[in-house]
């Protein structure tokens, strides 16, 4: 199952997004400052962040700083009562997959959640296929006959003659 960290100062939001993320089918785990978030996404790889931007000790606009260092690929969601356009601007510049103001749209919520998934498994799939085609390349270019093949190539088409884009 999916694993969701919600970073929010508030005991209720975090609460009332467990139990709807719960029933969703995710597990989630909580953090109640962004110094404690910060510290349990270093230790556990989350699929998604959930993280609120005014928060005592360490705010969320740093603790997305702090989490992307270490998690780059995560996909961290911002929430905020106190947001504002360009709040929610500065944070997708920093790094963040989306900002969503509270109070929370159950349903944008969700259809954010399911989107950073449908990322997290593009990015996923995205590394596996560039190990492949290394690999594949190394194979090439490690191979005996290489030589022979540029020698053909050199018979076939001439320097001077690929030059004049033959």
């Amino acid at each position: 199952m999916p694993k969701i960290l919600v970073i929010d100062d508030e005991k209720s939001i975090r609460k009332t997004l467990r139990e709807i993320l719960e029933y969703e089918n995710f597990i989630v785990d909580e953090a109640g400052d962004g110094a404690e978030g910060t510290a349990m996404a270093e230790k556990d790889n989350y699929d998604i962040i959930l993280c609120d931007i005014k928060m005592p000790k360490v705010d969320g606009m740093e603790a997305l700083d702090n989490i992307l260092k270490s998690r780059p690929d995560t996909p961290i969601v911002m929430i905020s009562g106190h947001g504002t356009i360009e709040t929610a601007v500065e944070a997708v510049k920093k790094g963040a997959f989306d900002f969503i103001a509270k109070p929370l749209d159950l349903n944008r919520l969700l259809v954010t959640i399911r989107n950073a998934m449908d990322k997290t498994t593009l990015v996923s799939d995205v590394k596996v296929l560039k190990k492949k085609i290394s690999k594949t390349y190394e194979m090439i270019g490690e191979s005996a006959a290489i030589s022979e093949i540029q020698e053909m190539i050199e018979k076939v088409a001439p320097t001077d003659a690929r030059e004049k884009n033959w």
